[in-house]
């Protein structure tokens, strides 16, 4: 009798060895036979993340997923939060849009806590563990844009910046290309945040045009800002070179219309199937890449 127990144990032992083995975030579907995903996504009023987000909806139906979209309206305190809700709701796996790539990691921490898997998206998490972070090479693409500033102009044409929201990491990587080609070729006379938005973009242009009314060319974030930056520039009737960082559609109909320079084009199309494909590989216990890149165009008129 001790020594069938004993083959018991034994055999207990093993099996709990085995399923110690598995992922963890190997998962059964919901009662209703889907898996759920949740995404939050750092503000609607982008038309680059509208983009995004419907593309990943569009996926994750089309899997058969069931998905939760918030807007944290590019608060982070709005962003915890629903990133908290969503973590109440029992989702299956976690899209992030960062607004804050510092602020977000309490919440990827508290989907830490609760064996939920994270998935980043354009912005990086700076604690907490992330599977994956689906993302264009930004520092890339600011090299890519004083490198066509520079080919336009020549060495030493004077130049401002328009930076995206403090803290992102989209904004410190645009920068960070940026600044190793521009700060050995170009003249940056002016860097000023406009948080990615059109009307700080042309407020922000605006009140830089004031004090230097010399610059040749600008380069933002993101086309939001790069819009507003234009309004601005054809309001003091100047000519000035504007390059722009998404590709989103009114920055590509103001290239076709001459209007605005050039844009550095993202595929959300292509990050957004990234991330449900991610998504899928989690739950199925396969491993991923660290970061998942996205090619980048530079887009100007044809």
């Amino acid at each position: 009798m001790k020594r069938i127990s004993t083959i018991i144990l034994v055999l207990f032992m093993i099996f709990l060895t085995a399923c110690s083995l598995e992922s963890p975030f190997v998962t059964e579907k919901s009662e209703n036979g889907k898996i759920k995903v949740g995404l939050s996504v750092s503000t609607l009023s982008n038309p680059f993340f509208v983009s995004l987000r419907d593309v990943i909806v569009e996926e994750a139906e089309a899997k058969g997923m069931e998905i939760i979209v918030v807007n944290s309206q590019d608060d982070p305190a709005t962003e915890i939060s629903n990133i908290e809700d969503l973590i109440q709701q029992g989702v299956d796996v976690l899209i992030i849009n960062p607004t804050d790539s510092s602020a977000v990691s309490s919440a990827v921490q508290s989907a830490n806590s609760a064996n939920i898997p994270v998935i980043t998206i354009d912005r990086s998490a700076e604690q907490g563990e992330v599977e994956t972070l689906i993302t264009s090479d930004n520092v890339a693409g600011g090299e890519m844009a004083a490198e066509f500033i520079y080919d336009q102009l020549g060495e030493g044409a004077k130049v401002a910046e328009l930076e995206g929201v403090s803290g992102a990491s989209a904004t410190r990587e645009r920068g960070e290309g940026f600044h190793r080609i521009a700060d050995e070729k170009l003249d940056v006379v002016a860097s000023q945040p406009a948080d990615f938005d059109r009307i700080k973009g042309l407020t922000v242009m605006e009140n830089t045009l004031q004090g230097n009314s010399d610059i040749e060319a600008v380069f933002a974030h993101n086309d939001e800002m790069a819009l507003g930056t234009v309004e601005a520039i054809q309001a003091a009737g100047k000519d000035i070179i504007v390059v722009g960082f998404d590709g989103i559609e009114d920055a590509l109909d103001a290239v076709e219309a001459g209007d605005l320079t050039a844009t550095i084009a993202q595929r959300p199309d292509l990050m957004g199937k990234e991330a449900i494909k991610a998504a899928e590989k989690i739950l199925n216990g396969e491993e991923l890449e660290d970061i998942i890149k996205v090619p980048l165009d530079l887009v100007t008129k044809k």
